[in-house]
């Protein structure tokens, strides 16, 4: 597949194989065939007019394809915002689909599996320290492995000494083989199949992940910074940054047996395990979601599978990105966030 780069046809291109699309200035149309707002078209927000701005800081107009209404596009940004539901970052910590906050510490150099849903299983590489006379590794996510149909994909935080904001940290892979996206804004790849993107959202170390119809994954590269290794002591040496992931999800379609160390939480009857008011609420689990490898879908409580077909009655067709639960109530989705 050849890498596209002119932004005239990267638009026409996302028309047909993303959720939301602009079809003119201004406005923007649902292109989920699942969705009530198939086809209807809708006006932008004069703060955000388009979907695909010149200025990658600007935020995008966007619209909530997957609500039970149709309701009016809004504005948002497209690199992670880690205190919202479907965020994973820093050492880690995660916001699950009912906006409780908990940690996942894992253990250095091993993998284990944030989602496994029937149809998708996106696992984690954990990197990290342990300092003398500490009694667990400091984990950060280091990579990002997905599963889809007989596909599959990768993008992982190129170990880095120190870290410099010019130099992309960025590496990817498309079914075993190293995936070159240039680095330049707006920068697209399309899989042969339509059912992969890859959209630069910066010239470096940002990109959003779109499967399309299934779900939205933003990515952002960054180090651990120095004034992080002052406050958590983690004695950071002085040949490694740990250049890490942050990352956000957004679900478009979820079966009712979605598991993994984030996916457990969006099933429908989840209760979480953080204890409320805790100041670090860390969540267990290693033994069920650990896998062999990066880019495997054999732990205890995986439930992935290649052909990726189920009973639609069983499925969650939410925007579960979209989620607030700051207020205790869903931003107009008809759900109640629990605690």
């Amino acid at each position: 597949m050849k890498i596209l780069s002119n932004n005239c046809f990267l638009i026409i291109l996302l028309l047909f194989v993303s959720g939301a699309a602009q079809i003119k200035a201004n406005y923007t149309t649902c292109m989920n065939r699942a969705s009530p707002c198939f086809m209807e078209q809708l006006q932008c927000p004069s703060e955000c007019p388009s979907q695909y701005p010149s200025d990658p800081q600007a935020k995008v107009c966007y619209i909530r394809c997957n609500s039970p209404m149709c309701t009016s596009p809004v504005c948002r940004t497209r690199k992670p915002n880690c205190n919202t539901p479907g965020a994973a970052c820093l050492d880690p910590r995660f916001i699950g689909a009912d906006g409780t906050v908990f940690y996942f510490h894992g253990k250095s150099n091993e993998h284990f599996s944030l989602v496994s849903d029937l149809n998708i299983q996106i696992n984690a590489r954990f990197i990290g320290l342990r300092p003398a006379r500490r009694p667990r590794d400091y984990t950060w996510i280091q990579a990002l492995g997905i599963l889809f149909g007989s596909h599959s994909f990768s993008v992982e935080a190129i170990k880095a000494a120190t870290w410099e904001d010019e130099i992309d940290h960025l590496k990817f892979s498309y079914n075993g083989k190293e995936l070159v996206i240039p680095e330049t804004y707006p920068s697209l790849w399309l899989s042969a199949q339509n059912d992969l993107i890859v959209q630069r959202t910066s010239r470096k170390n940002s990109v959003l992940v779109t499967l399309p119809e299934v779900a939205e994954i933003s990515v952002n590269v960054v180090p651990v910074t120095k004034e992080d290794d002052r406050i958590h002591n983690y004695q950071i040496p002085s040949d490694d940054c740990f250049a890490h992931l942050e990352v956000q999800f957004k679900f478009y379609e979820l079966s009712t047996k979605v598991e993994g160390v984030l996916g457990r939480t969006y099933q429908p009857d989840f209760k979480n395990p953080a204890k409320p008011g805790v100041a670090m609420p860390v969540v267990g689990g290693e033994n069920k979601y650990r896998t062999t490898s990066l880019l495997s879908a054999d732990c205890g409580s995986c439930v992935f599978s290649p052909v990726g077909v189920y009973n639609k009655d069983e499925s969650l067709v939410i925007d579960f990105g979209l989620l607030d639960c700051t207020a205790g109530a869903s931003t107009g989705n008809g759900i109640m966030c629990k605690k």
